[in-house]
């Protein structure tokens, strides 16, 4: 009898995400155990437990995901659990909090498609803002473009706190090389003419770019939002729109909505999900790799 496809699934929150499962399960894994409320600290424990109690053959049909809310967090937990295997008791793990990394992955490669196809242009020296960027999903995808070559800002409604994020992700994720800046939202509007991508990644049902603020980006040329519930987070951008021009753009600036982004998002998580399972060597899944599949994916379509 061939052993199942165990998915530990740790959270530290006190519930793990259905979708998460949900996606799990389709990817082909067998059982998709959860463990929650859990600490940094109990992560080896659990990590060794799971490794040493399947044999050699048994660890490649084993891996681990790591949920949550918090971006650093995850990481966190995905270096400890990495530091914790004992070759040749290896499994592979993957790394995405909330959906965040894969939910950046698929926007961030939806955007510099746009770019491609329609400006002739990617990230490398670009002005891109990500607006609500404080949360897992703009912090994941602030790094991404920085790490792309952009010059990126994320802002939210405090400065302090979007200053400290920004200098976390740019000593946390070698982002330092282009230097996310923190800045409050309200400071938006001094700068919008030096806008070329915004990305718009708050909490659902909050615009955080209005009619007019679109009408003054003059150099804006792709906007994103993942807030699928009404009204958008972006003014004149539609949760269907795949680049279709953004209304009020003086630009021509085109717009990608949510579940444009949501189906590239999907799509990355079950490759990844299913790469895990597959594989023959541990693999560590995180942001920058949901990246490179995102780009694959949606330069395939």
């Amino acid at each position: 009898m061939e052993k199942p496809y165990i998915l530990h699934m740790i959270t530290p929150e006190k519930n793990l995400s259905p979708f998460d499962v949900n996606m799990a399960c389709d990817a082909g894994w067998t059982n998709c155990i959860p463990y929650t409320n859990v600490e940094n600290d109990e992560v080896q424990t659990l990590v060794q437990d799971a490794i040493f109690s399947r044999g050699p053959t048994g660890v490649k049909r084993t891996g681990i995901f790591f949920g949550g809310r918090d971006m650093h967090t995850a990481m966190d937990m995905m270096e400890i659990c990495r530091e914790s295997m004992v070759p040749p008791f290896e499994v592979s793990a993957f790394a995405d909090p909330s959906g965040a990394f894969t939910t950046a992955a698929g926007m961030v490669a939806k955007v510099e498609k746009a770019l491609n196809d329609i400006h002739d242009t990617d990230f490398e020296d670009l002005c891109v803002v990500a607006l609500g960027g404080t949360g897992p999903v703009g912090m994941a995808a602030a790094v991404i473009a920085a790490t792309a070559g952009a010059k990126v800002h994320i802002m939210g409604r405090k400065k302090d706190k979007a200053q400290r994020v920004a200098g976390i992700c740019n000593a946390e994720y070698g982002s330092d090389m282009t230097g996310i800046v923190g800045e409050a939202n309200e400071h938006l509007d001094s700068f919008l003419d030096e806008v070329d991508v915004v990305f718009a990644t708050a909490a659902a049902g909050i615009q955080v770019m209005n009619e007019d603020q679109v009408k003054k980006a003059g150099r804006l040329k792709v906007a994103a939002d993942v807030n699928a519930v009404p009204p958008t987070g972006i003014a004149g951008l539609d949760v269907m729109d795949d680049a279709a021009p953004i209304n009020g753009s003086v630009s021509g600036a085109v717009g990608i909505g949510a579940l444009a982004i949501g189906n590239a998002k999907y799509q990355t998580q079950h490759i990844l999900l299913q790469q895990m399972r597959e594989t023959d060597k541990p693999v560590y899944y995180h942001f920058q790799h949901a990246f490179e599949i995102a780009r694959e994916y949606v330069n395939k379509k």
